[in-house]
């Protein structure tokens, strides 16, 4: 037995060799950043801290090469699935990044944000408009046939967001927005409008709090909207895109979709998730 291996300790098998470059094989920490358990350091973390079972035995420290297709892996004693071929990552955009991937100004973009641990050696693009103005949830991937699906008007996938208006909008403007109007490239669908809270000021007209869901991708579309019923926007921010949800994910953090979030946008717009 080699030094430093004990019977609970995982050595080099046929499928998971402490090796590279092997066909099939990957990094045990790439592994479950891939699979959206964390980062690479933090999941080196939890290699260390004996949270990380491959074929029920504990890891060296120093790190594994494992077979994804025939090693199981487990965390905390839950079964990490191997990741899907794409990459699902979720950013809640800051103010005044530049969704696209590469700006010639040399602006920051969101691929700036998310960084190379974000790629993960993976070609993605921002899903849908958000423009610098605004911040909130972004989706980007290299999956083609969900970034078309969630993005095309014929498969009505809701987009929700949180817009502060200056003023405070009439019960008729209201109205109109959930009605459609008219804007310089035609009429809206429908929209869900509701008024989160309002607030009125000594000085001008206040403010207001609305969620508004569309489920259309015009450029700027509920900004438009919005001036369109005679009120300036004074904050704009995307909460939900379909099953995907904001929550708690802090301004500029991001992080790897779930399986079970995967599953879910691809019944959204209708895709096989076998």
């Amino acid at each position: 037995m080699p030094p430093g291996d004990g019977p609970g300790v995982a050595r080099p098998s046929a499928h998971a060799q402490e090796r590279s470059g092997d066909s099939g094989t990957e990094r045990l920490n790439r592994f479950l950043a891939r699979a959206g358990v964390a980062s690479r350091r933090a999941a080196d973390q939890l290699i260390s801290s004996g949270s990380v079972r491959v074929n029920g035995k504990r890891p060296p420290a120093t790190g594994l090469e494992i077979d994804p297709d025939q090693d199981t892996v487990t965390v905390d004693g839950r079964l990490v699935k191997p990741p899907s071929k794409h990459r699902y990552v979720m950013l809640n955009k800051p103010l005044g990044v530049i969704t696209t991937s590469r700006d010639e100004s040399a602006r920051t973009t969101v691929l700036d944000v998310i960084g190379q641990e974000g790629l993960l050696g993976h070609r993605l693009f921002p899903v849908g408009r958000l423009d610098a103005d605004s911040t909130g949830l972004l989706l980007l991937t290299d999956d083609g046939d969900v970034a078309y699906r969630l993005t095309h008007p014929r498969y009505k996938v809701d987009k929700e967001y949180v817009v502060t208006v200056a003023g405070v909008p009439r019960s008729n403007e209201l109205k109109a927005l959930r009605e459609g109007v008219k804007l310089d490239d035609g009429m809206t669908a429908p929209a869900e409008v509701e008024m989160m809270r309002a607030t009125t000021g000594a000085r001008d007209s206040g403010r207001a709090e609305l969620r508004v869901v569309i489920r259309e991708g015009r450029q700027r579309q509920v900004r438009r909207m919005v001036e369109a019923i005679g009120h300036k926007v004074l904050g704009l921010r995307r909460t939900s895109f379909g099953p995907l949800r904001l929550g708690r994910l802090k301004t500029g953090g991001w992080r790897v979709l779930s399986s079970g979030e995967v599953i879910a946008l691809r019944r959204a717009t209708g895709l096989d998730v076998t």
